[in-house]
């Protein structure tokens, strides 16, 4: 990991929530981490969320601190993270790699925007990283469109 620091990188840790499974020798059925709820099988959700009248847009290590609590929160497990700071007082864009897929972060400090996509498959419930989120940046309005991706037929 640290050979990807000199590009930009702000975390260069895994998280302490990583846990590894081992496949068992003659086991048929494997964990392919896809989602059952309400009677659908899917990979995973993926939300959309649309922060307006935010604030801290423009420090990417808060950003990386927030989304990185925000995927604990969730249950997920950090791989890794890299964010860009477009100029002193620019925007930030950057993702949170997880285990479980990501959350990334595109914000507009000039108009106290962030866009933030949180996709998360398995046990984790990305909604419980909405109000981390909040917490970090303190949004006067925060819309939220959902999406359950990779359906099963």
């Amino acid at each position: 990991m640290n050979a990807l620091t000199p590009l930009g990188m702000v975390s260069d840790f895994p998280s302490e929530n990583q846990t590894h499974e081992f496949p068992v020798p003659g086991q048929e059925e494997r964990n392919d981490y896809f989602v059952e709820r309400d009677g659908m099988r899917f990979a995973g959700t993926h939300l959309l969320v649309d922060l307006w009248g935010a604030i801290n847009l423009a420090d990417p290590a808060h950003i990386d601190a927030a989304l990185r609590e925000a995927a604990i929160t969730a249950g997920a497990t950090i791989l890794h993270s890299h964010f860009h700071h477009f100029t002193p007082n620019g925007g930030v864009s950057g993702v949170v790699v997880l285990a479980e897929s990501h959350i990334s972060i595109h914000t507009w400090p000039e108009r106290d925007f962030a866009a933030v996509d949180i996709f998360m498959c398995g046990a984790c419930d990305p909604n419980d990283s909405i109000p981390v989120l909040e917490a970090a940046f303190a949004p006067m309005r925060v819309d939220v469109e959902e999406k359950r991706r990779g359906r099963v037929r």
